[in-house]
């Protein structure tokens, strides 16, 4: 008896072994809270597409858009792996090819490559496979601002005019390809994201308040000059007044408070809401998917949900606290920003709090470019933090 416990418990045993492969391809230093939130998000997700997606009154069996969306998770978690593995200063080095991969992709999205969903070029199709530039976009404009205004000086001074010439040269390529979609959404986080990095590479303030006033002073040139789509303005006027076209802009708005109100404290199950149920909310896999976890988890699942996100926040920056050098630390924040500025407009704007844009909610919605573009950047999070010289 004594010899099979020894045997089993031996290294040479097939289960240690794998273990000991599995761990060769982890980073040494893995922050596991911080995955473990992403992959907790990533099942909620995977559970609130498949009730949003279900036909009204069948049997609740895992649809094709849950098993597609699980899928998506399963592909974005090995590149999340792979990107984590790698040095993140041998990725440093491949920032101009990455930018441009990025540029040529968004101006495919224009040709007759690219696709229009809800009044938007933002998709390039090859046969059935699907991909959404912006979201490469994003992870492009963080490295290559976090190069630029964190480098290569790494501390000795701070970023010059020509650094943030040249860092706004790259958000307005970036920006204004985007806007060509046209993509007012992605366009406002790569803005966002911008914003937050350059106020915390050590820049003069005077380039955020420039910075600041030009936004505005480019939005209101926008919708002086009529550069919007009816539908974007249509989203804007129902904002304002959600009541004003009750069966038309403001419906999205008008069904999601509905559904967000209707789950009470704890909710009506899973599987159970009637405004999922009914499809009575558009697009609820994707733009308005928090709806689902606040009518069937109720005020519970939609805290958790928060929780969750702001425990990827806190991982991040505490992660970005202890870096050495700007670069990574730029990187770390410019990461932090995207998902904060993008699960705030997506929450606020089932409640009522932001206007409709089709952002996506990190880790939760359905859809693969935003998956794997997402974990991608927790990859790129985890490499920093798996080679941070200052112990935590």
């Amino acid at each position: 008896m004594s010899l099979r416990v020894e045997r089993l418990t031996s290294p040479s045993a097939p289960l240690p072994r794998l273990r000991q492969r599995i761990a060769r391809f982890l980073p040494r230093r893995l922050d596991r809270v911080l995955l473990g939130a992403v992959l907790a998000l990533g099942v909620l997700g995977t559970l609130m597409v498949w009730s949003a997606t279900l036909q009204p009154g069948g049997p609740p069996l895992p649809t094709g858009y849950a098993w597609r969306h699980l899928g998506h998770l399963l592909a974005a978690l090995l590149v999340c792996v792979a990107v984590a593995t790698v040095d993140h200063r041998l990725l440093r080095a491949y920032v101009p090819v990455l930018f441009a991969v990025a540029t040529v992709a968004l101006v495919l999205v224009l040709t007759p490559l690219g696709r229009v969903v809800n009044g938007s070029r933002s998709w390039i199709a090859i046969g059935e496979v699907q991909v959404q530039p912006a979201e490469i976009a994003k992870i492009a404009l963080i490295l290559s601002v976090a190069a630029l205004l964190g480098g290569p000086r790494d501390g000795t001074r701070a970023p010059d005019r020509r650094d943030v010439l040249l860092s706004l040269g790259a958000l307005a390529v970036l920006v204004g390809l985007v806007m060509m979609q046209p993509d007012l959404g992605s366009a406002l986080v790569l803005g966002a994201v911008y914003l937050a990095m350059l106020a915390l590479s050590g820049a003069s303030p005077r380039w955020v308040l420039a910075l600041i006033g030009c936004g505005v002073l480019g939005v209101l040139a926008v919708w002086w000059l009529g550069l919007l789509k009816d539908y974007q303005v249509a989203r804007f006027a129902s904002f304002l007044d959600p009541e004003a076209d009750p069966l038309g802009a403001g419906y999205n708005v008008n069904q999601a408070i509905i559904a967000v109100g209707s789950g009470g404290l704890i909710g009506s199950g899973p599987f159970r809401g009637a405004q999922t149920g009914g499809k009575f909310v558009p697009e609820q896999h994707t733009d308005f998917i928090f709806t689902v976890a606040a009518e069937e988890l109720g005020f519970v699942g939609g805290c958790a949900v928060v929780v969750l996100l702001g425990v990827v926040l806190l991982r991040i920056l505490r992660i970005a606290a202890h870096c050495d050098q700007p670069y990574e630390r730029l990187v770390c924040a410019g990461v932090a920003a995207w998902f904060c500025f993008q699960g705030f407009v997506n929450i606020g704007m089932t409640l009522g709090v932001t206007p409709v844009t089709g952002l996506p909610l990190p880790f939760v919605s359905y859809g693969g470019s935003a998956a794997v573009a997402n974990l991608a950047a927790v990859g790129l999070v985890l490499a920093v933090h798996a080679r941070t010289r200052r112990a935590e």
